[in-house]
């Protein structure tokens, strides 16, 4: 036979084989179903049951039950059966769907980590961890998955929460309406069981007015908000030099003025490294004699007032003293350069709305990290994009808030209980800590969680440079990747962390001896980038330490119980800021008696 009619017969073959097991399929089922129903009918008539006799019962259904009347058989042992049968194909054909292409039409992506492959963040795991970390939970019978972790979400395609531990530091990459803020910082700041604290760059509809209640209800809730992103009253104000009394304090300072002006790229050049220690000499002098930070601003106007350089060194010192008297007294294009960069730095500091925000104020309470820090309140630190000055001091608050925790931390054995949150969303803009790649590597074991969110990995990199955003990534042992990243080479750098996979390639032959198959491995990524800039929303991959990647079901708080509550709230916040923007700018009579 020649080779061609070989083939057709095997195909033929092939095809008679589906046919009959299609048939099957069909008949089967319904002939049981038949069976059950039919049976069902005589009973409802008053007749016996029938032996088991499925085939008779689909054929011959007469035979099976004699008794009982042609109407009924009809409708009882073939109508039903069928109608039957096509729901429970319907029924069987909705849960194929939805298993294979669960939560809205996401499509699941296999060989990602099982629930065994992230078992440390599971909750038997995660539980056990909080009580050895939490001496308050040594003892306790029953532990709240809210003081076990934070929630990230749910391990794709199931119900098993993937929480992160009270001793992880995490980064979150995000870009914006992927649920950084719905689905990671409301969830996690209302389950939050210590202080709590969050810089942001918006308020009305986001974190702030939606957690304001709920936090409010667990303490005190501190709001500055010196560019009045919220138009919140001034109710408190801080005091940025109760921890610049000292060279190193001092110079923290300043560089939070460097870091919200200057990109990293440019810190390093003469005038950026002198503009900054001058501002740590001046803020140092202003500290030590208990001065307001305002006064810093007299100072750099009138470059000859001699008041810093006896402050210096009245109190000890003298080396310093001699440092700013030297840059004063240096050639006047110099000395007017370095004092010109140091003005701008600390240019927002000539606003008094926002300058009052960190100066004594009468009847006003001031602010203390120290007493925060062991409390369960919490802190907004809100500031406007590009905020130059302003968001120098928000950065320095928040640094000087995560300081006095560690300070803390230190004197009660090493870590804080219960542990201190501090989202860091919009980092990049609002919240520019130079050196906050190196804090990630101790403040998780003092149980201080920082989550910083970016909107890219680039955005980091303009922050704190290549070499901080890799160190700051390497120290993560949590990162969490939303939806939307475009960087084809950040994509691909996690496609490679993500790893491969075996895939088999199956390839047909035909010979004089008929059609012969063989089946060979290759290696595949198991998600490759375009996948990865591609993710739904909604959806996340998960990163934690010594672990395989995970794909994550992200948890918005709108869709949990209580979302009701929260929106009401969220939107008497929202009102409560509008109404205070519109008394602010409304018209007072002496603006009409102008006009008229």
């Amino acid at each position: 036979m020649p080779p061609s009619s070989n083939s057709s017969s095997t195909e033929g073959y092939d095809l008679l084989l589906r046919l009959l097991l299609g048939v099957l399929a069909v008949v089967v089922p319904l002939s049981h179903l038949a069976w059950l129903t039919g049976n069902i009918t005589a009973y409802l008539n008053g007749t016996g049951w029938a032996p088991y006799q499925p085939t008779n019962s689909l054929l011959h259904p007469d035979q099976v039950w004699p008794h009982v009347g042609e109407t009924s058989l009809l409708i009882g042992a073939r109508i039903v059966p069928v109608l039957l049968f096509l729901a429970l194909g319907t029924a069987g054909g909705v849960l194929w769907v939805r298993y294979k292409n669960r939560g809205g039409g996401r499509k699941k992506v296999t060989d990602m980590a099982k629930a065994r492959d992230i078992e440390p963040l599971m909750a038997k795991a995660i539980t056990d961890k909080a009580r050895s970390l939490r001496p308050s939970l040594k003892d306790a019978k029953h532990i709240a998955a809210r003081d076990t972790g934070i929630l990230l979400g749910n391990l794709q395609g199931s119900r098993h929460e993937v929480r992160m531990g009270f001793e992880d530091v995490a980064v979150a990459i995000m870009a914006p309406r992927s649920g950084k803020t719905t689905s990671l910082a409301i969830p996690s700041m209302l389950n939050a069981p210590g202080p709590v604290l969050l810089t942001s760059n918006k308020a009305a509809g986001d974190a702030f007015t939606t957690v304001y209640e709920g936090r409010a209800a667990a303490g005190t809730v501190w709001t500055m908000d010196p560019q009045q992103i919220a138009h919140a009253p001034r109710v408190m104000w801080w005091n940025p030099l109760a921890s610049a009394k000292t060279l190193d304090g001092a110079g923290r300072l300043a560089g939070h003025f460097l870091a919200a002006s200057v990109d990293a790229s440019q810190q390093g050049d003469f005038w950026s490294k002198a503009g900054s220690n001058i501002l740590s000499q001046l803020l140092l002098a202003a500290a030590l004699d208990e001065r307001p930070i305002t006064d810093m601003m007299q100072w750099l106007a009138f470059p000859a007032d001699r008041t810093p350089l006896d402050i210096l060194r009245d109190h000890g010192f003298a080396a310093v003293a001699t440092q700013l008297k030297g840059t004063v007294e240096g050639p006047p294009e110099t000395r007017d350069g370095i004092y010109e960069t140091a003005r701008q730095y600390a240019a927002a500091l000539l606003n008094a709305e926002i300058a009052a925000w960190v100066t004594p104020q009468k009847d006003v309470p001031e602010f203390r990290p120290a007493d925060f820090v062991t409390s369960a309140d919490t802190l907004f630190l809100l500031s406007k994009d590009g905020g130059g000055g302003a968001s120098a001091l928000i950065a320095a608050c928040a640094d000087s808030v995560m300081r006095a925790a560690t300070a803390q931390a230190e004197r009660v054995g090493g870590r804080l209980d219960p542990p201190m949150l501090a989202i860091l969303d919009e980092a990049a803009n609002v919240c520019k800590i130079s050196d906050l790649p190196d804090l990630y590597s101790h403040l998780g074991s003092r149980g201080i969680i920082p989550i910083t969110i970016l909107q890219s990995y680039r955005q980091g990199q303009k922050v704190w440079g290549d070499a901080g955003m890799d160190a700051m990534w390497s120290a993560s042992t949590v990162k969490v990747i939303g939806s939307g990243i475009d960087d084809p080479d950040f994509a691909d750098k996690l496609s490679r962390l993500i790893g491969d996979h075996d895939v088999e390639t199956i390839s047909a032959s035909h010979s004089e001896s008929g059609k012969s198959t063989s089946v060979s491995m290759r290696q595949e990524r198991i998600l490759p980038a375009d996948a990865i800039r591609a993710l739904p929303k909604g959806t996340a991959l998960c990163f934690a330490t010594g672990m395989r990647a995970a794909m994550l079901d992200l948890r918005p708080w709108y869709r949990e119980p209580g979302a009701e509550e929260l929106s009401a709230a969220s939107a008497r916040a929202s009102k409560a800021i509008t109404d205070r923007a519109v008394a602010k700018h409304a018209p007072t009579q002496a603006d009409f008696g102008k006009a008229a």
